[in-house]
């Protein structure tokens, strides 16, 4: 085992694919089965192999978050979560993807945009990185979207960042991506 004395920072390291194949093609990504050169031998991983995806704490001039709640099957709950989508365009930027998204789950838009964090959702078992942006000066869009499936009845709810914290932090509020957007916005206003 080694120990840095730098801070600690993610790395690329790519050691040789020798086999990479679709297993599973599902509706909207699919599982993939590498064989890859690791060590002195070879290890085998399926994972999921996602689009990537992006995500936007929208806070008002109250310093409120909007959360949005929706039913979610794997984990047979409705969580609440920020206003979120798949990179499903491709070449799409991931904040013209935020923008969107803002716009379809919430019928808003916004003039401030800022980054503020991208995270690996789970990295041992899918290749999903999410893009989450810190969105301000928020305004009714222009239309509203109609919505389906699980988006169909989407509830809304403006928090005070503070409480969305604290929630994340008694536990209260579980969806991994609010809880890296949330505190991530709280410490970026913290001073403004």
């Amino acid at each position: 085992m080694t120990h840095s004395t730098t801070a600690p920072r993610d790395e690329p390291f790519s050691p040789e694919v020798l086999e990479s194949r679709e297993v599973y093609r599902g509706a909207v990504w699919g599982i993939r089965e590498d064989r890859v050169r690791y060590g002195d031998g070879e290890i085998v991983r399926q994972y999921l192999d996602h689009t990537g995806a992006a995500a936007v704490v929208a806070v008002d001039e109250e310093r409120r978050v909007l959360l949005i709640q929706q039913y979610r099957h794997p984990i047979r709950q409705r969580d609440w979560e920020l206003p979120a989508g798949l990179l499903d365009v491709a070449g799409e930027d991931p904040m013209d993807a935020a923008r969107r998204e803002l716009a379809e789950e919430a019928d808003l838009t916004a003039e401030g945009w800022e980054p503020l964090v991208s995270t690996y959702t789970t990295p041992g078992s899918n290749s999903e990185i999410i893009h989450i942006y810190l969105a301000t000066g928020l305004s009714p869009a222009a239309e509203s979207f109609a919505r389906t499936d699980e988006e169909a009845d989407i509830r809304l709810a403006w928090v005070p960042l503070d409480e969305a914290t604290d929630g994340v932090l008694a536990g209260r509020l579980r969806n991994g991506i609010l809880a890296v957007g949330v505190l991530a916005a709280e410490r970026r206003l913290r001073g403004a």
